[in-house]
């Protein structure tokens, strides 16, 4: 049961977390529409360049790609070409002496076109599977593992959400008389959640009428979500009908509610530097993250890429965010991310949200079970 996900468990990693690949997407915003497609010999070039700047930061001249790798082109050639990528907007110059370097675009384009699979060396991955099998380890503590260990391997920042699920969904309830018109209602959903509330009733109830009333809707909504329970309403009498209406609105709050606890690490490293410091109010405000996990909803456990905000948060402006579901497909969800610069090791970053989201999944497989 989900319940079992917020108590004390045994984290058993499986082998089958390595054998499930997980797709590559650019997030919808990100769309390369607007751009020319690129020729062989352009691709090949602008991978350079890319590359050769995440590796060195320095803007890259026609010089440096002919004189370190194996274009068999002049010199000249490579300038022309150098000068078309800027053209089409996948480059830019900082002044006319100056070598290239990317764009947001010419990321993209790299992202979705040219970045070839990267797996984590098995040597890591070992290191990794060790550390999540030296303890036994609740939720919280794995999570927190979780973000340690992807802020290590990317050298970025990283966050970890608690899965939750898709559709919250009614289980049981409780009415308590306790004084005069006053009763505690107690309603529990499928996961664990328990809300608890005094109602004001019209006039005092004994306790047997209300325990009917809670049977009634016990036996009526077993495993309803909100709609399925507003749509029955009319078969209700006024009470139970009041007390479902409650339940119905705490069950669409639960849906709303996407972040529950969050783990984060590595904010130093966006700190250091100038151009991802606006970058840590996404992390550390709810709302503007929750914003930010919806915007790139994504099917199943797909990899998303967010660069440069996309144009649509500003706080992401210099930075890329790599991230991905983990859990079982439309039931219970989570998110791993790392966020950094956008002139970041993307292969192997990919590589490590990858790894890390197919572990977590494999954990909520061994502790959920596919029924309420």
């Amino acid at each position: 049961m989900v319940t079992a996900l917020l108590q004390s468990a045994v984290f058993m990693i499986n082998t089958r977390a390595n054998a499930r690949e997980t797709p590559l997407a650019l997030a919808q915003y990100s769309s390369l529409t607007m751009f020319p497609t690129l020729t062989e010999r352009q691709e090949k070039i602008l991978d350079l360049v890319i590359r050769n700047y995440i590796a060195n930061g320095q803007p890259v001249s026609s010089k440096t790609l002919v004189s370190t790798t194996a274009l068999a082109v002049s010199s000249a050639t490579v300038r022309n070409e150098l000068a078309a990528l800027h053209q089409m907007g996948y480059l830019m110059q900082m002044h006319t002496s100056a070598g290239r370097v990317p764009t947001e675009a010419g990321y993209r384009y790299f992202v979705q076109k040219l970045l070839k699979e990267f797996h984590l060396p098995q040597i890591e991955q070992q290191a990794i599977h060790h550390q999540f099998r030296q303890e036994r380890l609740d939720l919280n503590q794995w999570m927190r593992l979780a973000a340690a260990t992807l802020a290590h391997v990317s050298h970025g920042a990283s966050f970890v959400t608690a899965p939750r699920i898709r559709t919250n969904k009614f289980k049981h309830i409780q009415l308590i008389s306790t004084q005069g018109r006053m009763a505690l209602m107690i309603l529990v959903l499928y996961g664990g959640e328990v809300n608890q509330q005094m109602l004001m009733l019209a006039e005092p109830l004994p306790q047997p009428q209300l325990s009917a009333t809670a049977d009634r809707l016990n036996s009526m909504f077993e495993n309803g979500a909100a709609d399925d329970m507003a749509a029955r309403l009319p078969q209700l009498n006024v009470l139970e009908r009041e007390v479902a209406r409650l339940a119905i609105e705490v069950l669409r709050r639960a849906d709303e509610y996407t972040i529950r606890n969050i783990h984060r690490d590595g904010l130093v490293n966006l700190l250091e530097d100038a151009g991802t410091r606006s970058a840590v109010r996404v992390l550390e405000e709810r709302a503007l993250l929750a914003d930010v996990i919806s915007g790139t909803e994504a099917s199943g456990n797909e990899v998303q890429i967010v660069i440069g905000g996309n144009g649509r948060w500003q706080e992401l402006k210099n930075c890329t965010i790599i991230l991905s579901r983990y859990g079982v497909a439309e039931q219970v969800s989570g998110t791993v991310a790392v966020i950094g610069s956008t002139r970041m090791s993307y292969g192997r970053n990919v590589a490590a949200v990858q790894y890390i989201s197919n572990l977590m999944s494999s954990f909520l497989r061994e502790f959920y079970i596919d029924e309420p």
